[in-house]
Parts: C-alpha cells; sequence; structure tokens
C-alpha cells in the first residue's frame, strides 16, 4: 500500500511539474506571438520589446550580466521591401547572460542554450515570408516564440536548483535569425568568454508544434562524445520519442558555432504549412507538448553541464 502511494505521489508530482512547465510556455508564446509586438522584426518597437522581456525573466531568475547588460547589442542592413522598411541599418540586440558553475575549476567552461526572437514583422518583398503578397503580421509563434517560451522555461527550473551544475551556463536569445543567422554570428565573433571555454551550444528552433507521435527532431548529437547515447538514455519517461542525428546539423543558430568547432545540437518539433506566413499563430501551439521539450531539453542541459568526460569537439559529415 506505501508503495503504491509513493509511486501515485511521484507520478502526481511529475504530472504536476509538467502542467506548471506548459502553463509557463503558454503564457511566454502567448505574450510573443501576440499582435502587439508585430512579428518582431529587428529595429523595431516589438522586436525590442520582445528583448525587454526576455530580459526581465533573466533578471528574475538570477542570471549574470556580461558586463554591465544582458543586452549585446549589433547592426543589420534591411532590404528595401522587408516590413514596408526603406533600406537601412537598424540597431538590435542579443540578450544574454550566464549561471556560474559550482565546480571550480569546471565554471571555466560554459555551455551555451539559446534560442532566436526575431521573426518577418509584417513580410513582404524581400522577406523570407512565403506570402510575400501578403502585407499582414508574421507573428511566428511557432518560429521561434516556442524556441524563447522552452529557454525561458528551462532557466526558470534551472533557478530552482539548490545546487547549480558544475560549467558555467549562458542563456541566450538571438535577434537577426532570419536574415542569415546574423545575431549567432555575432556573438561567436565578441564571445564575452575564450572561445575555447566554449563547450556546447544547444539551439531551440520551433518547437512548439510536437506532433501526435511526439517526436523530438535533433541534428548534432554526435558533435560531442556519448552524445547520441546520452540523448537516447534521456528518452527514458520522458514522453517523448526523439529522432536523434549524430550530423545533419541544421540550419539555425547553432550552426554557427559548429563551423566554428564547438560541439552544437539543435532541436525542432518539425515543419508544417505555417512555417513563413501570417497564420503561425499562438492558437496552434502545443504548449504541453513544449513543456515536455522543455523538460528534455533541461535534463539534457544540465547532464552536458556536469559532465565527467572531456567535451571535445567531434567533427560531422
Amino acid at each position: 500500500m506505501k508503495l503504491k502511494l509513493f509511486i501515485a505521489t511521484i507520478f502526481f508530482c511529475c504530472t504536476f511539474v509538467n502542467a506548471q512547465m506548459a502553463q509557463t510556455f503558454y503564457k511566454h508564446d502567448k505574450y510573443l506571438s501576440s499582435d502587439k509586438l508585430e512579428g518582431r522584426f529587428p529595429g523595431t518597437k516589438g522586436n525590442n520589446e520582445a528583448a525587454a522581456y526576455i530580459q526581465k525573466y533573466f533578471k528574475k531568475y538570477g542570471l549574470k550580466e556580461f558586463g554591465k547588460s544582458y543586452y549585446q547589442p549589433f547592426m543589420l542592413f534591411v532590404k528595401e521591401g522587408i516590413n514596408k522598411m526603406k533600406p537601412d541599418s537598424v540597431a538590435t540586440q542579443n540578450v544574454v547572460g550566464y549561471i556560474e558553475g559550482s565546480d571550480s575549476n569546471l565554471k571555466n567552461e560554459y555551455i551555451v542554450i539559446g534560442a532566436h526572437y526575431d521573426h518577418w514583422g509584417w513580410g513582404g518583398q524581400g522577406s523570407g515570408s512565403k506570402k510575400k503578397e501578403a502585407f499582414a503580421i508574421h507573428n511566428g509563434a511557432d518560429d521561434n516564440a516556442s524556441g524563447v517560451s522552452a529557454l525561458l522555461c528551462i532557466l526558470e527550473e534551472v533557478s530552482k536548483m539548490k545546487v547549480k551544475p558544475k560549467r558555467s551556463i549562458i542563456f541566450i536569445s538571438f535577434s537577426g535569425e532570419e536574415e542569415g543567422l546574423l545575431g549567432s554570428k555575432y556573438f561567436i565573433n565578441h564571445l564575452p568568454v575564450p572561445k575555447e571555454a566554449v563547450k556546447v551550444m544547444l539551439n531551440m528552433d520551433m518547437v512548439g508544434r510536437l506532433n501526435d507521435k511526439k517526436e523530438l527532431y535533433m541534428g548534432g548529437a554526435g558533435t560531442f562524445p556519448n552524445g547520441v547515447e546520452l540523448m537516447k538514455k534521456l528518452q527514458e519517461n520522458s514522453g517523448l520519442n526523439p529522432v536523434i542525428h549524430a550530423g545533419d546539423v541544421g540550419g539555425s543558430d547553432h550552426v554557427s558555432f559548429y563551423k566554428e568547432s564547438i560541439s552544437a545540437v539543435g532541436f525542432h518539433t518539425g515543419g508544417h504549412p505555417q512555417y513563413h506566413t501570417p497564420e503561425d499563430d499562438f492558437e496552434l501551439i502545443n504548449s504541453e507538448g513544449g513543456a515536455l521539450v522543455a523538460k528534455y531539453i533541461f535534463n539534457a542541459l544540465t547532464q552536458i553541464a556536469n559532465y565527467k568526460e572531456a567535451l571535445v569537439f567531434i567533427k560531422q559529415n
């Protein structure tokens, strides 16, 4: 009887935690993909408001700043016709902070976890919209409000840990991804820590549409030692069916790290007809699925940050 009660209690606690995380995921995605932010295009008020929202939670959950700000500002050039803007250089920013590791030696090594927060604004000619003729807000609920929502859920869980992981963890939300991974390229070229200290990068881009098969896709799991084995092990009791590729690194911000010989894993829940259209809206987001994904990646992050084995880069074909 006591064993049954214990198992029931564990099940209730896990269910309650997942429900809480789903509510948190829901809250973040709903705000970030709201019409108020008008598609979060770099150089716009909506992009800046999204950055301020992310910064608020970085501060709330105890991230330290590099220097005196969570912002890493940079400039990018906007082509004519995008967002009905004239061609011009505009200011935007990555949002970045870190948690110091608990091990006196390993805290000098860093794991990066990130997700881009920008999207295509109102679309238009010159943009990456699949419906260039439709001048309408591209809310990007899946691409990539979902990745930022997962990032903030993971940060909240890390903040609750009484003993932090051994290695330090950098949390970052990139701008300028849609224009060619510009935020992550800027970050990798202006690192606040020595490049050789950055060991692994985990990236989330479109993780809000978990399908009925519960498939979480990932590329680059083989870019660090025993990565594929770790990801398979984490499947147990995750509620997910990870589709794990050792290589097939992909095309989002983690590629900027991989090209600099830094181990990098990209996570996503698959494509859909609403990709890069005004129809990528919040109503289609699977918040419960997003919570499962966030929990899985949280477990991967903490396992990697506590790795006993040396984290070395393994090039994939």
